[in-house]
């Protein structure tokens, strides 16, 4: 590759395919560097030191739940789609893709508690969805996080920021009792850790989780109810 097409972008996909080859404790610069043939002082014009480069493709890999998740908080129902319907995840689709067919039909205001268990749902399907289909890549994330906590802090406070969004508009539509929708959106957060947290990843694949999240998600939303 031409440094001169070198980009930031194409130097986190190949750093992402470096990590899940060789994992985050052998993977190096000089390895990102010969993915994309060029020198690892290339690399370094974008990324100044390896730490900066391992938080960076740490961060780009939240953001894609990020943006999965801004797809509810910033939308809306289709029109004629059935109330509570769950989003097209698992079966193959992947959450983190964009919108399915149809999505450019009218749409219309989603109530509040549908829109939070579709957001919910579709956060525990999105690391779900990672943790099944490329589990080398999440156990290597999983370590890089530990290794980034301001990139996490950034991901989770995106993340609280949108759920406050819900519960705001849930309390303006007179569907949601809050008397702080920040306070509360955290306690969500929280309530739901079990389906969203990596480190119960292994609990992700016991045949009743599905049950328990919809229990779970049932026991919030009465707990909001006016």
């Amino acid at each position: 590759m031409a440094t001169e097409s070198l980009t930031a972008e194409r130097i986190l996909e190949a750093t992402e395919e470096v990590l899940r080859r060789y994992g985050p404790a052998k993977a190096t610069v000089l390895d990102v560097a010969r993915v994309l043939g060029v020198s690892h002082g290339s690399v370094y014009r974008h990324f100044r030191t390896k730490a900066a480069l391992r938080e960076a493709v740490t961060a780009r890999w939240l953001s894609r739940t990020e943006v999965a998740l801004a797809r509810i908080t910033d939308g809306a129902r289709r029109a004629g789609a059935e109330p509570g319907a769950e989003p097209q995840t698992g079966q193959g689709a992947d959450p983190e893709a964009g919108p399915a067919a149809g999505a450019g039909a009218e749409r219309v205001p989603e109530p509040g508690p549908e829109k939070l268990r579709d957001w919910l749902l579709t956060l525990f399907d999105t690391k779900r969805h990672k943790a099944g289909d490329d589990p080398e890549l999440f156990a290597t994330f999983s370590v890089l996080i530990g290794e980034s906590s301001g990139v996490v802090d950034a991901h989770l406070t995106e993340l609280t920021r949108q759920l406050t969004r819900i519960v705001e508009e849930g309390v303006r539509a007179g569907e949601f009792v809050a008397d702080d929708p920040a306070t509360t959106a955290g306690a969500v957060f929280a309530a739901t850790a079990r389906f969203h947290d990596p480190s119960y990843a292994p609990e992700w694949r016991k045949p009743t989780i599905d049950d328990e999240f919809s229990a779970v998600c049932d026991l919030v939303l009465r707990g909001l109810r006016p």
